[in-house]
């Protein structure tokens, strides 16, 4: 009996040892699953919770802006001006600055009175105002104000946002 004491002894000292590390090792199991299930808890919860934040942002921001559209008026405007007893002269090229297609192209039906608007505009200039650029800047919002004014009783849209001048001479 001695014999099986001792034989039972390492038995039951080896059949300790595995129950040991079984239990750690599934306590680590445990562990790793509960980290995996909270941080998929989290990021559920992050981007479910987002979306409603992100939809009421896109509900409270500007619709986008569509790309600008440039309309070239060519030829150039060429008028003229008496200043100080002399005959002065003045080029600009212009370009229509819009961003809706459709409208955009509705422009080259109304060109030959958009052309007599600045035509108008350019020639009732104080030509001595132009030479600044403030001058410059104000005649371009006047321009463009006539123009938006124009297209708003023809097609009921002003389509255009701004009027640019790519390049003036003044002589």
């Amino acid at each position: 009996m001695a014999k099986q004491e001792q034989i039972q002894e390492p038995t039951a000292e080896g059949e300790g040892t595995p129950v040991k590390s079984k239990k750690k090792l599934l306590i680590l199991i445990g562990a790793a699953f509960l980290a995996v299930l909270l941080s998929a808890g989290g990021v559920a919860y992050f981007l479910l919770s987002g979306d409603d934040e992100v939809t009421e942002q896109a509900a409270d921001a500007e619709p986008l802006r569509q790309v600008a559209l440039y309309q070239p008026m060519d030829p150039a405007f060429v008028v003229n001006f008496t200043h100080e007893g002399r005959r002065r002269y003045m080029q600009v090229n212009v370009v229509l600055m819009g961003r809706d297609p459709e409208l955009m192209a509705a422009l080259s039906q109304h060109m030959p009175l958009l052309r007599n608007e600045l035509v108008l505009q350019f020639s009732s200039e104080e030509y001595a105002s132009l030479f600044t650029p403030e001058g410059k800047d104000a005649l371009r919002e006047r321009a463009t104000l006539a123009v938006k004014a124009m297209l708003e009783k023809e097609l009921g849209n002003p389509v255009i946002e701004s009027v640019l001048f790519t390049n003036i001479v003044l002589q």
